[in-house]
C-alpha cells in the first residue's frame, strides 16, 4: 500500500492531497475504501492537527556518553474533543542530522511522518495510558539506555518523543501528538575541541536622573526603584550573576549600571511627580549584589562597554554630524575604565564595540573605532559568508584599518531569545543549541573558534536556560571554554569574509528604532547649556558629573524601542539644568527715582546654590546714553562673586542731563563673553533741574538778596539819624521827616487828606528793623516841643 513516506519530499499536506486526488481518478468506491484504509500499527500521516500536544520538560542527560541513560519527562494533553483511548508514549530515534541547516529544517516541522520521524524505541521503555481525558494534562517519564538507542556515528540525532493511540471516531492506533528535539552524541573527546567564548552580558536600562537631593550630600536620584528589583532575589540582575559566577564567561559590562548600584548602596532617592524624591529602598541589596560581583569576577575577563553603553549605529547614522557627539563617545569610553577599577577592582578591557545585533556598516564600524576600540563585536548575519568554505570559519576577521571583526555566530547567538518561561522552550532551546555546537564542530577536521553574543538583557528565565546551556556546553567532549581577547587574537581563516556590508543592507528593523537626529541635536543644546553654567562654579565636578554622566545616558542603547520614554529623559536632564541655572540671577527692579545729576544704581545678584559662584560679569547699560550715562559711557561693566545661599548688590554711577524715564538692562555674562541667565530690565527716572533752569533760580535768588541788603542798609541809617536827632531838636525833626518824606513819598499821594503824619505813623504796623518802642510814661515838656525823653 503506498505510503507518505514512499514520497520522499513531499510534506504530509501534499500526500494528503495527492491521495485525495488520486482517489478522485479511481472509480468504484469499494476501490476507494481499500487504497484509503489504514490498518491498525501502520500510520502514515496525522490528521489535520495533532490533537494531542506533547511537551518535553526535560531531557537528561543534554549530551549523553556510553553508558548514559537518557531520561525524559514531560506532558501529554489531549486538546481533542474525544477521549484517547489504548494510548501509550515512546522514544523515536530519527536520523543523523549532518548539517545545521537541517537542525533547523526538524526543529520548523509540526506534523508526523512515518518514516521520517524514526522507528520507536518500544518495549518496556513505553508510558501507557489507559484514557486521556480532553483538557487534563497527563505527566509522563521515559528512561532509555543510551545502548537501546542504536546510536551509530558521533553526530547529533533527531530524537521525538510520540503518544500513539486511538479515538472513537478513528477506532486504530495511530500517532496523535509528537515533540521533537535533539540527541547530541559524542561519547568520546572530540579530536579537535571547538574553543567558544560566551558573553556574559551586564546591562540594564537608564535608572539614574541628573537630579541630586538638596545640601552638601548631593544624594542621587533614581528615576524609580526597578533596579532595586532586578538586583533583589529572584530578580533578572541577580539570577545573571548567580548564575554566571559558576560559568567559564567573558563578562560584558556597562559601568553605568556599576555606577549606579554604587550610588544606590550609598542611599539614593526616588524621583516624584512633583520634582520632589523619597528614599529608595534598596540599599541593602545593593551592597549584597556589588560584593557578590566583585567576588565573581575576580581572575575573570571583564570587558567594559563605554559608559551608558551608548547606541553606535544611532550615533553613525544619525549623530555624528551633531556638534559634540563624539567627544561624548569619547567621554564615556575614558570613564569606563575608571568605572570598573574603582567598584569591582579589577582592570577591564575597553578594547571591544558591540553595535545592537552585531550589524555593522562602514560607518559603524568607524564610528565603533573612534573612541578607542580595534575590535568590533559583528554577527554572522551582517558579516556574511560569500566564499565556499565548506565549514562555519573563526571568529576572528581583519577588516581593514587595523580593525578586527569578532563574529559572533548567529544561530548561537539567538538560540535563547524566546519565552523561556515554559520548561518545554527551555529543554528545546538547549538541545538545539548544543546540537548546533557539535555540528559545527564535526563540519571540519580544524580547530575553530566560536562567539556566542546573545541578547542585551537576558530574562531570568532566559538566563537560567542558558546557564543550562552553557554548562552542558563545557561539560561536552567537543568544546572548551576560551576568553574573548584570546579569540579576537586568533589566527583567521584565509578564506573567510572580511568585506564590511554596505549601509544600505544594515536592516530596516532596526534602523527604525535608531535615535533620531533631534536627539542629538537636544543632546547638544544641553550641552552647550552645562559648559555655559559651569564657567561661574566654585567646584564644577558638582555638576559635571551627574550631568556629564546623564548626558552619555541619553545616547544608550536600551532607548531602542522606548522612543517616548527617552524623549521624556531628556527633557527631563534639560529642565533640570535650567533650574540650576536659574539659582543665579538677577532681581528683579521696579522703577527707580534718580535726583540730581549724579547718583547710584544698585542691581542685586542671589546665588541660591549651596555653593559659591564666580567668573561673572554684571553689565547694566542705557538706553539712551545722551540723556543717562551709565559710569562714563553707554553702560558699565563689573565683576560678580556671591557665597552660596546668598545675594550682592552691585551699585553703578549715573550721570544725567535731563529729567524724565530712561531704560536701563543689567545683564549677567561669564568670563568668556556669554550671556547668562535672562537680562532685567528697568526704568530710571531722573527728576533733576536742567542747567538754564538752575542758572534762572540762582539769578533771582541773587536779586531778592540783594534787595534785602538794600533795605537793611537804608532803615540802619534812618535809625541812627533819629538817635542823633534826639539832641539837636527841630533840626532832626527836620531830618526825620526829610527821610521820611524820601521813605513815605509814594504814600502821600494815597493818604486821606487833612489826615496827619502822626496818625498814618500810629495806624502803620510795626516793622521788624524799627527800635524796640519804649512803652514807660513820656515826661512834660515845658517848653511844649513834645520831644521824647528815654530812661
Amino acid at each position: 500500500m503506498a505510503e507518505a513516506a514512499d514520497f520522499p519530499g513531499l510534506t504530509p499536506s501534499l500526500a494528503r492531497r495527492w491521495f485525495r486526488r488520486a482517489g478522485v481518478l479511481l472509480t468504484g468506491a469499494p476501490l476507494l475504501a481499500c487504497l484509503l484504509q489504514l490498518p491498525a500499527g501502520q500510520p502514515a500521516y496525522a490528521a489535520d492537527s495533532d490533537p494531542v500536544v506533547v511537551s518535553i520538560d526535560s531531557l537528561t542527560p543534554s549530551a549523553p556518553t556510553d553508558g548514559d541513560t537518557v531520561t525524559v519527562s514531560g506532558t501529554v494533553t489531549n486538546k481533542g474533543k474525544r477521549a484517547v483511548t489504548d494510548a501509550h508514549v515512546d522514544l523515536r530515534v530519527g536520523q543523523l542530522l549532518t548539517t545545521r541547516s537541517g537542525i533547523d529544517d526538524v526543529a520548523a516541522r509540526t506534523d508526523y511522518v512515518s518514516g521520517a520521524d524514526g522507528t520507536e524505541v518500544g518495549g518496556k521503555y513505553v508510558e501507557k495510558f489507559s484514557k486521556l481525558t480532553p483538557g487534563v494534562a497527563q505527566p509522563f517519564t521515559l528512561s532509555v539506555p543510551v545502548d537501546k538507542m542504536d546510536l551509530g556515528q558521533d553526530g547529533v540525532y533527531q530524537l521525538g518523543v510520540s503518544l500513539s493511540g486511538e479515538t472513537s471516531a478513528e477506532p486504530y492506533e495511530r500517532v496523535l501528538g509528537i515533540q521533537r528535539t535533539f540527541l547530541p552524541w559524542q561519547p568520546k573527546e572530540a579530536d579537535t575541541r571547538t574553543r567558544t567564548t560566551y558573553l556574559w552580558p551586564l546591562i540594564s536600562t537608564v535608572h539614574m536622573t541628573a537630579q541630586t537631593g538638596p545640601g552638601e550630600q548631593q544624594t542621587p536620584v533614581f528615576l524609580n526603584d526597578d533596579l532595586a528589583t532586578e538586583i533583589s532575589p529572584g530578580g533578572r540582575l541577580e539570577q545573571m550573576l548567580s548564575l554566571g559566577k559558576e560559568l567559564d564567561v567573558t563578562w560584558v559590562i556597562d559601568p553605568d549600571l556599576l555606577a549606579s548600584v554604587d550610588a544606590m548602596a550609598g542611599g539614593y532617592g526616588i524621583q516624584g511627580a512633583d520634582g520632589t524624591s523619597t528614599p529608595g529602598t534598596g540599599q541593602a541589596v545593593a551592597k549584597q549584589w556589588l560584593a557578590e560581583l566583585q567576588d565573581a569576577v575576580a581572575g575573570k575577563e571583564v570587558v567594559a562597554l563605554p559608559f551608558g553603553d551608548p547606541d553606535l549605529a544611532s550615533i553613525a547614522h544619525n549623530g555624528k554630524n551633531v556638534t559634540g557627539t563624539l567627544s561624548h563617545l569619547k567621554s564615556a569610553t575614558d570613564v569606563a575604565t575608571d568605572t570598573v577599577k574603582t567598584i569591582l577592582h579589577v582592570t577591564p578591557s575597553t578594547d571591544f564595540a558591540w553595535p545592537v545585533n552585531g550589524a555593522v556598516d562602514p560607518s559603524i564600524v568607524k564610528i565603533a573605532t573612534s573612541a578607542g576600540a580595534d575590535k568590533v563585536i559583528a554577527r554572522s548575519d551582517s558579516l556574511k559568508e560569500t566564499g565556499d568554505l565548506p565549514y562555519t570559519p573563526s571568529a576572528a576577521r581583519p577588516i581593514g584599518g587595523g580593525t578586527t571583526a569578532v563574529v559572533a555566530d548567529t544561530r548561537l547567538s539567538t538560540a535563547f531569545q524566546g519565552d523561556m518561561t515554559k520548561a518545554g522552550s527551555s529543554t528545546l532551546a538547549v538541545q538545539k543549541f548544543l546540537a548546533t555546537s557539535l555540528t559545527t564542530t564535526l563540519q571540519a577536521d580544524k580547530q575553530r573558534t566560536i562567539v556566542v553574543a546573545p541578547q542585551r538583557m537576558p530574562s531570568a528565565s532566559q538566563a537560567q536556560t542558558m546557564e543550562e546551556a552553557i554548562t552542558a556546553l563545557q561539560d561536552s567532549n567537543w568544546s572548551q571554554p576560551q576568553e574573548l581577547t584570546a579569540t579576537a587574537d586568533t589566527k583567521p581563516d584565509p578564506g573567510a569574509t572580511t568585506k564590511v556590508p554596505s549601509a544600505s543592507s544594515y536592516p530596516a528593523t532596526l534602523r527604525r528604532h535608531q535615535l533620531p537626529k533631534s536627539a542629538f541635536a537636544q543632546i547638544a543644546t544641553t550641552q552647550d547649556k552645562l559648559d555655559n553654567f559651569k564657567i561661574i562654579l566654585t567646584d564644577e565636578t558638582r555638576v559635571e558629573t551627574p550631568f556629564g554622566r546623564a548626558v552619555n545616558r541619553e545616547m544608550a542603547t536600551s532607548w531602542r524601542g522606548r522612543s517616548g520614554a527617552a524623549n521624556s529623559f531628556r527633557r527631563g536632564v534639560e529642565s533640570h539644568l535650567d533650574d540650576l541655572t536659574d539659582q543665579v540671577k538677577l532681581i528683579k527692579k521696579s522703577e527707580t527715582k534718580l535726583s540730581g545729576g549724579s547718583a547710584t544704581i544698585p542691581v542685586t545678584v542671589q546665588n541660591n546654590l549651596v555653593q559659591p559662584v564666580d567668573n561673572l560679569v554684571l553689565r547694566v547699560t542705557s538706553t539712551n546714553p545722551t540723556r543717562l550715562k551709565i559710569g562714563d559711557d553707554d553702560y558699565q561693566e563689573k565683576p560678580v562673586a556671591i557665597s552660596g545661599g546668598h545675594s550682592q548688590s552691585v551699585k553703578f554711577t549715573t550721570s544725567s542731563n535731563a529729567n524724565g524715564p530712561i531704560t536701563v538692562i543689567a545683564q549677567l555674562y561669564t568670563k568668556d563673553g556669554q550671556k547668562y541667565g535672562p537680562a532685567v530690565s528697568f526704568d530710571v527716572r531722573v527728576t533733576e533741574f536742567t542747567a538754564m533752569a538752575m542758572l534762572v533760580i540762582g539769578g533771582g535768588f541773587l536779586l531778592l538778596v540783594l534787595a534785602g541788603l538794600r533795605m537793611y542798609t537804608q532803615r540802619k541809617r534812618a535809625a541812627a539819624r533819629r538817635a542823633e536827632g534826639s539832641g539837636n531838636g527841630h533840626e532832626d525833626e527836620a531830618v526825620d521827616e526829610a527821610a521820611g518824606d524820601d521813605e513815605n513819598h509814594a504814600d502821600d499821594e494815597s493818604r486821606p487828606r487833612g489826615e496827619s503824619d502822626a496818625a498814618v505813623r500810629a495806624d502803620a504796623p510795626e516793622q521788624p528793623s524799627d527800635p524796640t518802642p519804649n512803652t514807660a510814661p513820656e515826661s512834660a515838656d515845658p517848653s511844649g516841643t513834645g520831644e521824647r525823653v528815654d530812661r
